[in-house]
């Protein structure tokens, strides 16, 4: 590809090919192709790539010099006497890691990390390396020991090996109520979990642990959010399947609706996990443990016609890829449940206590426990690993509630 194919006048042509950059404007507009750029955004790109190039060389900065302080100085530049745009960043960090793909730049320099993002980040590595955590599970925790480490370190490190049982309290005390009881819990164990780690590095000697509390969050306390089948029916027809991003949501719908897939295992599906003969998805599930689950003909058909007439051309083996340039997939689950929120947003379905993709996976549930499946079976159906995450679906089923009820003293009232 080469940019002729964008600006075929000769001028613009000996424009765009001038400067430090111009030897290599011809991959970089390649690369914008594969990407899957309109013609209307590679045009700001390369429009923004000559001009950084002239501004390089009215400056005598050649390749060898240019790095993120560069283009930071470029766009103060810009800002000052251009129109900048808000693709403009993007399009000059592309820029860089293409170059430093062909090694026509040089390497990024390690970023310096200050005494508190060095502890995280070693932290980061203890949890990926030695306890296999997945990237989610490590995210997760993270803002909790990032803030604990702020107002114990001080930017100081040593102050780590004076921690005590009180000032390990003080900060859950100040902190608890920043959260729901559920994220309370998750905050305790986080730090739990880093409290455990200095003493593993021999930062701490003793176990201060101890010093964390339990929040009191009974189980099972609130009911099962799902959908009734006319709604769920309501909410696929709100798909508008005329469009590339209809056909996709439309996809991803099904598999909510059908399979009871979490967010995240739709999010890292890929094309090799579709087995068309066998008629199977392979998923990976919670525990990064590899199942499969069977390829309904409704779901299928939706992954088919995605496949068809949806899914832009990529070189990205995820199975559900971004509309808009680059057309990769999904950086988290958080686009899946989104994608879940705005489809039951169209259907304008109210009366429901959260909107997202796991409301499709509560109404299978119930849908399973009303035609008199057991609890167990629901379970497998979900993958659960633990029985009792399955018996919150207990409390749905009336029914059965109603015979081992005990009747009210004195009569019903």
């Amino acid at each position: 590809m080469s940019t002729i194919v964008y600006f075929p006048a000769a001028k613009m042509q000996r424009r765009l090919h001038e400067g430090p950059l111009g030897t290599h404007i011809d991959l970089y507009a390649a690369r914008l192709q594969d990407d899957g750029h309109c013609l209307q955004s590679a045009w700001r790109c390369l429009r923004v790539v000559s001009d950084f190039s002239h501004w390089l060389e009215r400056k005598g900065i050649g390749l060898a010099e240019l790095n993120e302080q560069i283009v930071q100085d470029y766009q103060r530049f810009r800002v000052r006497y251009r129109c900048p745009f808000l693709s403009d960043q993007p399009a000059l960090i592309r820029l860089l890691g293409l170059l430093r793909s062909v090694n026509a730049i040089p390497a990024q320099p390690p970023a310096v990390l200050s005494a508190c993002d060095q502890i995280l980040s070693d932290f980061r590595q203890h949890l990926r390396r030695e306890r296999g955590l997945a990237h989610v599970s490590i995210i997760r925790g993270e803002p909790v020991v990032r803030q604990f480490l702020k107002e114990a370190c001080r930017s100081r490190p040593c102050h780590l090996v004076k921690l005590t049982r009180t000032d390990i309290l003080a900060f859950v005390e100040r902190h608890v109520r920043d959260h729901s009881p559920r994220s309370a819990q998750l905050m305790c164990s986080a730090l739990r979990s880093f409290i455990r780690y200095l003493q593993y590095k021999g930062t701490i000697d003793a176990d201060l642990t101890s010093a964390i509390p339990s929040i009191r969050r009974w189980k099972l306390t609130s009911l099962p959010t799902y959908l009734s089948s006319a709604q769920v029916e309501k909410v696929l027809r709100a798909c508008d399947r005329r469009t590339a991003t209809g056909r996709r949501d439309h996809a991803i719908l099904v598999i909510l609706s059908r399979l009871g897939l979490r967010a995240n295992e739709i999010a890292t599906l890929t094309l090799d996990d579709v087995d068309w003969e066998v008629g199977a998805l392979t998923i990976q599930a919670k525990g990064r443990k590899r199942t499969q689950v069977p390829l309904l003909p409704a779901v299928g058909n939706a992954i088919a016609e995605y496949l068809r007439r949806g899914r832009p051309p990529s070189s990205c083996r995820r199975l559900f890829l971004r509309t808009t340039a680059p057309h990769v997939g999904f950086a988290s689950s958080a686009a899946i449940s989104m994608i879940a929120k705005e489809a039951l947003k169209r259907a304008d379905i109210d009366g429901i206590a959260h909107k997202g993709a796991h409301v499709f996976r509560h109404t299978i549930a119930t849908e399973l426990l009303r035609a008199r499946a057991s609890l167990t079976e629901i379970g497998h159906v979900l993958h659960h690993q633990d029985p009792n995450t399955t018996a919150i679906y207990a409390k749905v089923d009336l029914q059965n509630l109603r015979t081992v009820g005990l009747p009210w003293p004195g009569g019903a009232q």
